[in-house]
């Protein structure tokens, strides 16, 4: 029996299906999950989540902070901002990692610099691997 995955934000379900493993990053590090994993939580941290498709196929998706919830082969992610990799507009992206880049050189104690520095790296991560 696969996972059932099911990545939500506050707009919308971002993504909904079954996979045979999903990868997160935490603030613990990067783990996997496969069916009959035991019950999980854990705080997601900026990165580019891998969903393994059934097919063989790997859905990619850019999530900026949130929650993840596994427990009877159901995988929950709540997440403040999620974008599948396919919806990301990698030159949009490129161009809001400049100014970030840039604004963050002007004051390296920046922190909303820091952060727009890591959600434009994810965001281009994702789109740059599908």
């Amino acid at each position: 029996m696969p996972l059932h995955i099911e990545l939500v934000s506050p707009e919308r379900i971002v993504y909904e299906g079954d996979a045979d493993l999903i990868i997160v990053r935490t603030t613990d590090g990067e783990i996997g999950f496969q069916p009959g994993h035991v019950p999980f939580v854990g705080n997601l941290v900026p990165s580019v989540v891998r969903v393994a498709l059934s097919d063989g196929g790997v859905q990619h998706i850019a999530v900026h902070s949130g929650f993840v919830e596994v427990s009877d082969d159901h995988v929950a992610l709540l997440s403040d901002v999620a974008e599948l990799a396919e919806d990301i507009d990698a030159d949009r992206a490129r161009k809001a990692l400049e100014k970030a880049t840039e604004a963050l050189t002007e004051g390296s104690e920046n922190i909303e610099a820091a952060f727009a520095v890591k959600r434009a790296e994810v965001r281009i991560q994702a789109a740059e691997a599908s």
